[in-house]
């Protein structure tokens, strides 16, 4: 079973930046693809992000592509999402999740395994 563990989340100013971490055991990550979610209060989950980093495969959703990155170090088994200029609006429960090499593409993200999720609170 895959085993997920996020880190880094915490309190930023908006407009700030905030690195996210997943530390992944039990399996490498270049046998899986993972993803980045959020969950804000009254909300439903929303994918944020994925990468496949067998084969440096990414995607992003609309809400966050141009200041999030998604990046992994292979070394690590970690997996990053990097947030930049913060909103107020991205304040939420961050979480990584890990599936199939195959479900980082057109509508699918990887959602078979789950961390327990980082708080990012984000101060206007």
């Amino acid at each position: 079973e895959v085993r997920l563990v996020e880190s880094g989340g915490g309190l930023v100013q908006a407009g700030g930046s905030l690195r996210l971490s997943c530390a992944v055991s039990e399996y490498t990550v270049l046998d899986l693809a993972i993803g980045w979610f959020r969950q804000a209060p009254g909300k439903e989950r929303e994918g944020l992000s994925c990468i496949v980093p067998g084969d440096n495969r990414t995607k992003y959703a609309d809400s966050v592509k141009g200041r999030f990155t998604i990046s992994s170090d292979n070394a690590k088994n970690t997996v990053y999402l990097q947030m930049n200029s913060l909103k107020p609006e991205d304040a939420a429960v961050y979480y990584c999740a890990a599936d199939s090499t195959l479900y980082c593409s057109g509508s699918y993200y990887p959602v078979y395994y789950w961390g327990q999720g980082t708080e990012v609170i984000v101060s206007s």
